[in-house]
């Protein structure tokens, strides 16, 4: 059989290929003959034809039928032969085969070869691809070469033992007399590997890292070795542009971070180190900044003192002036988790990162924008919402939805007057209103109506601004309602705070009658402005084209539109000694700390006395037969329904995901019937209202808090109290905060409890969780709770435009919230 071609001329050939199907023909062909090669037992031209196999097999073509003579290549005494046999291994061979196995007292033969090299071979091999098998079989060998005075073995080694205790975390306590001796070496490569090993090991087991913290010492042998790196000449082996192995410092710099984390002992040790790589590295070359980086995060996660904390975010500072556009992204999101506990550090450099907002690059204007805000104080308001709004009218619009809302919580928070704040909506809504957050529009108008010496001019800036631009359906939607309630300070040029327009009756009629008929308003937003123009039957005095108008849109193909026409109409006909109380204006509303409920939620198809103080309760709101779809899904034998307290933002469909929510809730019972819902409804608006209060008071109890639920950067805490006179009654708020970088939208908490139990699930406060946990949502929850409780809870939300579900079984609650 004719010699096989070479390595060289089989990579020189499929370069020359000119098309894939070209190349594929070479392989195959060559791959026949390797075949052959192999069933005829080629002891010659084995080497070669497996380093070929090679190849093709980074080109992305099978070679899974060369793993056994990558075996046979290893068990050669030709060091060449092992060479490609371990490269050969390494590549084709993983702990999911079985033919691995082969390969071990192979291995372990070769680790205690004479030859370092070969030594070498077996132990990169080892830390590449060894399996929890192999590890607990070859641990001692790796130990023993450890121990080894030859610092070419000791280096590979080390790294090898770390994969080992990341297979088998239980073999840590058997290299820990090794570690003693290994930062006292001077060989680079041995101390690198070194530091990497005791990273490992103190990142895994809490008790490593106390050892090392105490019995050890090991931040001063750390701080001294990393000291002479800073101080040390220029050396050729270990330079890269003009730092002494910037590799090692960095390594150092990250094990120092885990030893320091917490503890006050080893960050007073090394905070001067910090300090002088923090000043005496060069910040020309990335290579500087790297080094600087790990400085920063190794500061900001020690118990560092306050003038290195500043020195760290003056770092970061410097780093926002830098051209490469990675250096900055890091600067800022470094900043961004830092600005909360070195809140006044962070402020001097804020012109520089308002500056970012005018970056091309996306996720830098990003990082810029939420920083921004999280800088926003009470002093700065006026300059940081100027920049913000001027950022938001030329921003893409992915940003618009995520900076409208950003506007709205700080303008909310730490708005100087009402007037500004108002102003400052009124410029979001009529530059991104169709961005906003659905709840922006009850929230203007609730600041709206709480200021009442701005009636007269917030009424006129919005009907200036209907009349420039309806197509922002927000805007339109507090602008109608405004004309509504104020529509006579409006015509009778009231305003003082800027000069007053001329408007006649008809003249504002005719807007809110254009808004209508329009084809950019949304069924909504006919709605509002329906309602304002029969609110103004009792402000202006045409009231005949008033009903006129109401009138034609009782026969509107809009139900919402019809039924509101049909009950205007019949308080026309029927109530009109009643029309001037009930569309007088609204009172000043209150926002209440705590969210009240607004509904009675029905258990077992009535509601229980005991539980909920409340003689003629309200319709539950939802349609019958999604009540009824979602009581079938939840299964009435086993477990007590929960309906939500308010219409969800998403469809009801998702409710009946329920299902797998109670799927595994085993409980002992005679089944009972499915539960019925009351569907019943009033057959006109103005009936059904009820001034009964619906819940006694609650009295604190000494109930300790728990956490229900925390993962994925959502927590869910639930708080304790019992309801008087019944203490049978537990009250249980949860508090939802989020820790991630964005808001968790469409935020959905459902509950289900076994049958013995009865549960009322409240409206929750929001249906978005902040993010960077600057807020929380609450939600009330009432248990009547007879013997211990045990509660599955689903949890559904949108994170980044990500929809995520999880369940969730809460069984751990305090005795004292059941007995």
């Amino acid at each position: 059989m004719p010699a096989p071609i070479r390595l060289r001329e089989l990579i020189r050939t499929i370069r020359t290929a000119r098309t894939q199907a070209e190349e594929r023909e070479m392989i195959q062909k060559e791959c026949a003959a390797i075949r052959s090669s192999f069933r005829e037992e080629d002891n010659t031209y084995r080497c070669r034809n497996v380093a070929k196999l090679l190849y093709m097999h980074m080109l992305g073509y099978p070679a899974h039928f060369g793993q056994l003579e990558c075996l046979k290549l290893i068990a050669s005494q030709k060091f060449t032969d092992k060479r490609i046999g371990y490269l050969g291994a390494m590549l084709l061979l993983d702990e999911r085969q079985d033919v691995h196995l082969l390969m071990t007292n192979c291995i372990k033969n070769d680790l205690n070869h004479s030859t370092q090299y070969v030594q070498g071979l077996a132990l990169c091999t080892l830390g590449c691809m060894g399996s929890s098998e192999m590890c607990r079989d070859l641990a001692g060998e790796v130990e023993k070469l450890l121990k080894t005075s030859n610092s070419y073995l000791r280096k590979k080694a080390a790294l090898c033992a770390v994969h080992v205790i990341r297979k088998v975390p239980e073999l840590m306590e058997m290299f820990l007399p090794a570690t003693k001796n290994l930062l006292s070496e001077k060989n680079h490569g041995v101390l690198h590997t070194s530091v990497v090993l005791l990273t490992e090991m103190c990142e895994r087991s809490p008790d490593m890292l106390a050892h090392f913290r105490k019995n050890e010492k090991l931040v001063p042998q750390l701080v001294r070795i990393l000291k002479n790196l800073i101080m040390s000449g220029y050396s050729p082996e270990h330079d890269v542009s003009g730092i002494s192995d910037p590799f090692l410092q960095v390594r150092i710099l990250r094990l120092l971070r885990i030893l320091g984390k917490s503890d006050d002992d080893s960050s007073e040790a090394m905070n001067d180190i910090l300090a002088q790589v923090a000043t005496n590295t060069e910040t020309s070359k990335n290579v500087g900044n790297a080094i600087l980086y790990e400085t920063v995060l190794t500061i900001m996660d020690i118990k560092s003192e306050s003038g290195l904390r500043v020195l760290a975010i003056n770092i970061l500072g410097r780093f926002l002036l830098n051209n490469d556009k990675n250096i900055r992204y890091v600067a800022l999101t470094s900043l961004l988790k830092t600005v909360q506990t070195d809140h006044n550090a962070v402020q001097r450099h804020r012109s520089t990162i308002v500056d970012c907002l005018k970056d091309l690059d996306v996720s830098i204007k990003r990082r810029a924008m939420e920083l921004s805000f999280a800088l926003v104080n009470g002093n700065n308001i006026r300059g940081m919402m100027k920049e913000l709004l001027y950022f938001l009218d030329s921003c893409d619009p992915e940003f618009k939805a995520d900076c409208a809302s950003g506007v709205f919580l700080a303008a909310e928070k730490y708005a100087p007057s009402k007037r500004w704040h108002i102003d400052t909506i009124m410029r979001v809504l009529t530059t991104a209103g169709s961005y906003v957050r659905d709840d922006s529009v009850p929230n203007l108008i609730q600041l709206i109506t709480n200021s009442v010496e701005m009636h007269a001019y917030t009424v006129q800036r919005l009907y200036k601004a209907l009349l420039d631009d309806i197509s922002q359906q927000p805007l339109v939607q507090v602008a109608s309602w405004c004309i509504g309630e104020y529509g006579d300070l409006l015509v009778s040029g009231q305003c003082e705070e800027e000069e007053p327009i001329q408007v006649t009756e008809d003249e504002v009629l005719d807007v809110l009658e254009g808004l209508l008929v329009s084809n950019l308003s949304a069924a909504v937003t006919r709605g509002y402005s329906l309602t304002a123009i029969m609110k103004l039957s009792t402000r202006f005095s045409g009231v005949n084209r008033i009903k006129k108008v109401v009138s034609i849109y009782g026969s509107s193909i809009d139900v919402e539109l019809q039924q509101r026409a049909v009950e205007y109409n019949a308080l026309f006909k029927k109530y009109d000694h009643m029309r001037p109380a009930l569309l007088e204006r609204m009172p000043i509303m209150e926002k209440s700390a705590s969210n009240g409920p607004t509904e009675i939620v029905q258990t077992n198809g009535e509601t229980e006395p005991s539980v909920v103080d409340s003689k003629h309760p309200p319709p539950v709101s939802q349609p019958a037969n999604q009540a009824n779809d979602l009581l079938d899904l939840l299964g009435g034998n086993d477990v007590v329904p929960v309906i939500q307290t308010t219409v969800p933002t998403k469809p009801a469909s998702a409710g009946g995901e329920l299902l797998d929510l109670l799927g595994d809730l085993s409980l002992s019972g005679v089944p009972t019937p499915a539960p019925s819902v009351a569907t019943s409804q009033p057959s006109f608006l103005l009936d059904g209202l009820s001034s009964q209060p619906l819940f006694n008071d609650i009295a604190a109890a000494a109930i300790p808090p728990m956490t229900a639920y925390n993962k994925n950067g959502l927590k869910i805490d639930f708080t304790f109290e019992r309801a008087n006179p019944n203490p049978n009654v537990a009250v249980i708020t949860i508090h939802a905060s989020n820790s991630t970088e964005a808001d968790m939208t469409d935020f959905v908490f459902q509950a289900a409890v076994p049958k013995t139990f009865q549960l009322q699930l409240l409206s929750p406060s929001s249906n978005v969780v902040p993010a960077l946990n600057q807020g929380t949502v609450t939600q009330v929850i009432r248990v009547l709770n007879p013997q211990k409780l045990r509660m599955r809870i689903k949890l559904t939300y949108t994170l980044k435009g990500s929809p995520v579900q999880d369940l969730a079984e809460v069984n751990n609650f305090p005795p004292q919230s059941w007995q």
